[in-house]
């Protein structure tokens, strides 16, 4: 879910055999993704009742063995803010993943790290036997976002998913009798070591038959600066003179 074209959808049919006809991949977004050969996508809003039962749909009754969500929203650069829209993300995809998630699979979803990540987590325990926050080497030290590693999903008994109860605030399960939810201590686990780069540094690129320039293996669909771009091509180069 808010899949990046290369990052998830590639990876994912990159590590799964591919030649397998069993092998069933969904990608959803908000944008518009270029087509991948062997990945059925949906570009819609998660958070929307239709978008989710496009989603489970194309399940057909099966039941996926993972599901990732990389989505964040448009950040304010207000944390307290940016976290709790980030949370309620999370939460429409978990809803959406306790349709579609087979019994002991796993969910990996994208958090930004606050005050209130520790109910997040119990929120996420309550489903998976194992949650873990986890912030790889690739993600800048400046940033707060990590991720939520979740393992061994196993809803409490008489669950029912509920696609217009996205925050489980009327569930029939009574929630108050689970054992211990509200006291949890949220492991966080840091990828790499202090030797490892850092992704907020510049570092020096060899250009002695080390380092090869690439073009990009996709190009933006819809860039906001294509309008731009397209003006100054038809303007040939130009620039601005200030005089006092």
């Amino acid at each position: 879910m808010c899949s990046s074209w290369q990052l998830e959808s590639g990876t994912c049919k990159k590590k799964l055999d591919s030649s397998n006809t069993e092998t069933k991949i969904v990608a959803v977004d908000l944008q518009a993704m270029a087509p991948l050969p062997g990945v059925i996508q949906i570009q819609g809003d998660i958070t929307k009742k239709s978008t989710a039962e496009a989603i489970i749909s194309h399940f057909k009754g099966e039941q996926a063995d993972l599901v990732v969500c990389d989505g964040a929203p448009d950040v304010t650069g207000l944390h307290d803010i940016d976290e709790y829209i980030q949370s309620q993300l999370l939460l429409a995809a978990l809803n959406i993943t306790t349709h579609i998630l087979k019994p002991g699979g796993k969910f990996v979803a994208k958090i930004f790290r606050g005050k209130e990540v520790s109910l997040l987590y119990s929120q996420l325990r309550i489903f998976f036997d194992r949650v873990t926050i986890v912030k790889p080497r690739s993600s800048r030290n400046s940033s707060i976002e990590a991720f939520a590693l979740c393992e061994g999903y196993n809803p409490p008994t008489g669950y029912e998913p509920n696609m217009m109860n996205p925050l489980l605030e009327n569930s029939s399960v009574d929630w108050s009798k689970l054992d211990e939810v509200n006291r949890f201590v949220t492991p966080f686990l840091a990828c790499g070591d202090l030797s490892a780069y850092d992704s907020d540094r510049c570092y020096p690129l060899s250009f002695k038959g080390k380092y090869e320039r690439k073009d990009p293996i996709q190009l933006p669909i819809r860039p906001p600066y294509a309008d731009a771009m397209n003006l100054v091509t038809k303007m040939g180069d130009f620039h601005i003179e200030h005089h006092e």
